[in-house]
C-alpha cells in the first residue's frame, strides 16, 4: 500500500461482496420531465434470474434515447427500491463524472449475458 492510499475509505472484501454489480441491457427508455435534473428512465434486462428492472439516470448530456436502446450497462441491483418523485428507481446504473460533471455510463469492454456478476 503507498502512503497516499486513503485508510479511511478502505473496505473489506467480504463488504466489497455484498455490492451485487450486474450487467443489463437497457430495453427502454423514457424522458422523466418530472425530476429535479434532466433524467431519463431506463428500463434494464438483467436477464433470467433478476428479471427487469427500473432506474432513473442523469445521462442526458452524452445521451439521446435512441442511441442508449441496446446498450449494455453496468448497476448495482441489491440497494432497495427508492422512490424519485412519481418513478420507483429498483437499481443503480453507474457511471464516472467527465470534466463538466456530465455522466458517462460505466459499460462492458464487449458483450456478456445479461445478468452477469462483475467478478
Amino acid at each position: 500500500m503507498s502512503e497516499n492510499t486513503p485508510t479511511h475509505d478502505l473496505i473489506s472484501w467480504q463488504e466489497f461482496e455484498k455490492v451485487d454489480l450486474r450487467v443489463g441491457t437497457v430495453v427502454q427508455v423514457d424522458e422523466f420531465p418530472e425530476a429535479r435534473s434532466p433524467a431519463y428512465k431506463l428500463t434494464i434486462d438483467f436477464g433470467e434470474e433478476i428479471g427487469l428492472r427500473k432506474s432513473s439516470a442523469q445521462i442526458t448530456v452524452h445521451y439521446q434515447p435512441a442511441e442508449l436502446v441496446g446498450i449494455q450497462v453496468v448497476a448495482v441491483v441489491n440497494f432497495p427500491k427508492k422512490q424519485i418523485g412519481p418513478f420507483m428507481s429498483e437499481c443503480l446504473v453507474t457511471g464516472f463524472a467527465d470534466e463538466s460533471g456530465a455522466i458517462v455510463l460505466a459499460q462492458v469492454e464487449r458483450p456478456v449475458p445479461n445478468g452477469s456478476k462483475l467478478m
